[in-house]
């Protein structure tokens, strides 16, 4: 079983205040350069879409509704959605703050319908959180995916497998979870439009001009998922990094103001380390142009680093490598091959000093909140524009807001 809620962070705003409903409504960050992250069903109407930025949606409606996000009500809605859904079954895996899928072979064994439990999931989600969630039933997650998304919102999809094939022969490739709008285009100029087309296109040509992946693709053309993880929680070994990026209220062309927003994301990416004691080997700085080109640069280190200072001066040191061919509108910093066994205390007393100023600082931002003690050259209205990353989980590192 699939869950996915619909509009979810419109849906939160609208219970929120009782007079959105029913307008057109988008929920972005502040300014018009900002990415919608939600926009509501009556706004899809007029051709928005989640990942436009505000400028872009005004220009289809004048009326819009603009709301900016409030990241803290989201995740609290999202916990409170998963603990209905991990009351259901512990078989659970959380994909990102407004969808999971459900292991619930269980139910059907002991001679529950697929049509009836999905009926008492959505109930269930709807009593207890005041939001709807669209759900679809299938052999596999692929296919359960694919389903939930077919008769949003308020919807519940159940696809039975003799009824399978013929669904796939209709459904556009760029329908299936996993291939992307690049993916589509290749497949279509190479005259698959179909998931049915897909299936049946040779798995050795597909690996030809597309790697291994062609393989896993040759796979989703007939609806079959033989590659997923394991159902379960969260743990420390699973994380791959931990990361901040922003979107610039301007675009950037000089190293020092860009200085200035990576002690900021130095900060914000070391605070969220320490607190789940680990470090990482590997930085790496993300820059995206005005033309919104994306690039990286990293550097691997002898030993894991979490002091902001740490992240602040290694990021410095990339930012000084690059070129800039650019005005920059995003900036990024993450940190990989992560550590989460106890470091040894360093006997340098310079050093020794240092990790005693940021168990200090770490302290009073405990205590009396993010950033009340900070390094002068953060920047004051960064602070705030914490953006819920598609990794967020409602437990563990992950939960970064």
């Amino acid at each position: 079983m699939h869950v996915d809620m619909d509009a979810f962070f419109a849906s939160v705003e609208e219970l929120a205040n009782p007079s959105l409903r029913g307008k057109a409504l988008i929920v972005s960050g502040p300014g018009e350069r900002s990415i919608i992250t939600t926009a509501s069903y009556p706004a899809r109407k007029h051709g928005i879409k989640t990942g436009m930025t505000v400028r872009q949606a005004k220009t289809l409606w004048r009326d819009i509704v603009v709301v900016h996000s409030d990241h803290r009500k989201y995740t609290d809605a999202s916990k409170k959605v998963m603990t209905v859904l991990e009351s259901i079954t512990p078989d659970i895996d959380i994909t990102s703050i407004d969808e999971a899928f459900l292991d619930v072979t269980p139910f059907l064994r002991d001679g529950e319908t697929p049509r009836i439990l999905g009926m008492e999931v959505k109930k269930r989600v709807r009593e207890d959180t005041g939001l709807t969630c669209s759900v679809g039933i299938a052999q596999n997650r692929l296919l359960a995916k694919l389903a939930s998304d077919m008769n949003k919102p308020d919807g519940l999809t159940i696809l039975e497998p003799g009824k399978i094939k013929a669904l796939l022969e209709q459904t556009p490739v760029g329908k299936i979870c996993g291939i992307g709008p690049v993916t589509t285009k290749a497949l279509n100029e190479m005259g698959l439009k179909t998931c049915g087309q897909l299936g049946r296109y040779p798995a050795d040509l597909l690996k030809r001009r597309f790697g291994s992946y062609g393989a896993r693709l040759s796979e989703m053309g007939r609806g079959e998922d033989v590659h997923h993880e394991d159902y379960g929680s969260e743990t420390n070994s699973s994380v791959k990094s931990i990361g901040h990026s922003v979107t610039l209220s301007k675009d950037l062309s000089d190293r020092q103001s860009m200085g200035k927003i990576l002690q900021t994301l130095s900060e914000m990416v070391g605070r969220r380390a320490r607190r789940h004691h680990c470090g990482g080997k590997t930085l790496t700085l993300t820059w995206r142009y005005d033309d919104f080109s994306t690039r990286t640069r990293s550097t691997t280190l002898s030993a894991p680093i979490c002091r902001t200072e740490e992240i602040y001066r290694y990021s410095i040191w990339l930012l000084k490598k690059i070129e800039i061919a650019r005005p920059v509108r995003l900036l990024g910093i993450s940190l990989s091959h992560l550590c989460f066994e106890a470091q040894t205390a360093s006997l340098l007393p310079e050093e020794i000093r240092k990790e005693e100023v940021q168990k200090t600082l770490d302290g009073i931002n405990d205590r009396f909140g993010e950033f009340t003690l900070a390094y002068a050259e953060t920047v004051p209205d960064l602070r705030t524009q914490k953006v819920i990353p598609p990794s967020w989980r409602p437990k563990g590192i992950k939960n970064s807001v």
